[in-house]
């Protein structure tokens, strides 16, 4: 990660807080470290992005349908999805900076700094210890071993002084009910995930949709996971949001389902209006599906922390309605009206989560222009998306400016969403809603009181058109829906 790269990441986490986007958490009293909040521009930016993702799952999709499930779940339900027993990162601690690091991420930090170097043959010799780490049961002492082979140092403190490596599981656990005492090993978990809650529901859903395989199940909710390694701002958080669809099928018919979903979901991307070339597929070789798996696919984008996944397209199989069926004792099998046939439906996700998106969109959106010897902060992302749409500038505090672009607000908001604007001047005005990616500015004047016209300023091209104020809604429907990154 280049320095350039790592400062605009900070640029980024400065104007998302100065304009009202993201905020630390419980900042007055030190913060909370990876929670953060959302102001203004970030609930409707947000927003905006469930809704294009509902849209594009539920609206466009006569066979999908949407679900809320509960964030507290029967403790079972963990168990026969794997995570108490399989939930964990093994996890080691530096004595000197007391600072805790994944095992694996420092062997791997090793590899990368072994290729830099030149030494391949070496890196891959430690590759092949790595991928095989685990292949006797003993994962923790396998990875505690190649770190002391290598004498991998704690890359704050650079200090050679770690703890025993051990299993950390991600799961967040709490007490439920009133009479649940400390320590109650019958305590309940806060979801790792929310896939759980759409297939529990699976048959409730068939029952009272008349929904018919295939078919889909759609979600947006919070999950937690306690990640003890949380950084890079919005990327990996412990509360966080994700948007899920869970495509019930035929076995048989899942390689095509999965291919057919993959390519909607990058295509999903490439209208949102991120570039062609920030995006790419990257398939998960054989030999490291997850357990469940029998193919999978992540689509990352080029933040400036590298290639990393946004979202994941996974052929999960059978594996999580045979478990439920195995632990609950409830038959998990459909019938298909088409072949006269009973089966455990296989499962196609489609998983993105909230805030990594929203952080792609602003990265994707950010730009610094020079306009006439001063740099213009920009985020040029989709109208669709933008948090404030439309701005609305008196061009000074005179009465009769404020009275017809009250008006314009009114006739505007049933559309989209308006900020009316008055304070400072005209291109500091610009400036503001610029940074928060307001794609058009409406300037009322004198003139256009004589005239009945506006000024409609484009905020990618910044240039400036007069228009009819009684065409205004039918020419911003036009500029928006022509709109093209």
């Amino acid at each position: 990660m280049s320095i350039e790269h790592l400062q605009q990441l900070d640029k980024i986490v400065s104007l998302s807080k100065a304009r009202g986007f993201i905020y630390p958490s419980s900042e007055i009293y030190g913060g909370l470290g990876a929670v953060y909040d959302y102001g203004p521009m970030g609930v409707e930016l947000r927003r905006n992005i469930r809704n294009q993702w509902w849209k594009a799952m539920t609206r466009k999709h006569a066979n999908i349908v949407g679900l809320d499930a509960s964030i507290f779940m029967h403790p079972k339900v963990w168990e026969a999805s794997g995570h108490v027993d399989g939930f964990n990162d093994p996890m080691i601690d530096d004595k000197q900076s007391k600072k805790r690091y994944r095992a694996d991420h420092l062997i791997e930090g090793l590899i990368a700094r072994l290729e830099k170097d030149g030494k391949v043959d070496q890196a891959a010799k430690v590759q092949e210890a790595l991928d095989t780490a685990g292949s006797r049961d003993g994962l923790c002492e396998d990875l505690e071993a190649i770190i002391h082979e290598y004498e991998i140092k704690s890359p704050d403190s650079g200090a050679f002084d770690w703890t025993a490596v051990r299993q950390f599981n991600l799961m967040f656990k709490t007490q439920f009910g009133a009479v649940a005492a400390a320590g109650d090993n019958d305590g309940i978990y806060l979801r790792p995930e929310t896939a759980q809650g759409i297939f529990v529901n699976m048959k409730n859903v068939m029952d009272t949709s008349r929904v018919s395989i295939p078919f889909g199940i759609a979600q947006i909710g919070k999950a937690f996971r306690n990640e003890v390694v949380a950084r890079q701002f919005v990327f990996r958080m412990r509360e966080f949001e994700q948007m899920e669809m869970q495509y019930f099928v035929a076995p048989g018919t899942d390689e095509e389902a999965y291919n057919e979903w993959l390519e909607k979901r990058m295509s999903w991307h490439l209208e949102l209006g991120i570039r062609k070339e920030h995006l790419r597929v990257a398939p998960h070789p054989q030999d490291k599906l997850a357990h469940y798996a029998r193919a999978a696919a992540d689509i990352h984008y080029h933040f400036p922390i590298g290639w990393q996944e946004v979202e994941g397209v996974h052929n999960r199989t059978d594996f999580d309605m045979t478990r439920h069926q195995e632990f609950s004792g409830k038959k998990m099998e459909v019938f298909d009206q088409a072949t006269q046939s009973k089966f455990i439906p296989y499962v196609i996700e489609t998983s993105i989560g909230l805030d990594r998106c929203m952080l792609m969109v602003l990265c994707d959106a950010y730009r610094e222009e020079e306009v006439e010897g001063d740099v213009r902060t920009v985020l040029k992302m989709h109208p669709a998306l933008a948090p404030i749409q439309v701005g609305i500038f008196p061009l000074v505090k005179k009465p009769e400016l404020q009275e017809v672009a009250s008006k314009l607000e009114t006739d505007l908001s049933d559309h989209f969403t308006v900020l009316n604007d008055a304070s400072g001047s005209i291109g500091k005005r610009y400036r503001r809603l610029d940074e928060i990616g307001t794609p058009y500015c409406i300037t009322v004047d004198f003139d256009g009181l004589e005239d009945q016209t506006v000024t409609i300023r484009d905020r990618d091209t910044m240039q400036q058109s007069r228009v009819s104020m009684e065409k205004v809604p039918s020419v911003l429907h036009q500029k928006m829906d022509a709109w093209a990154p």
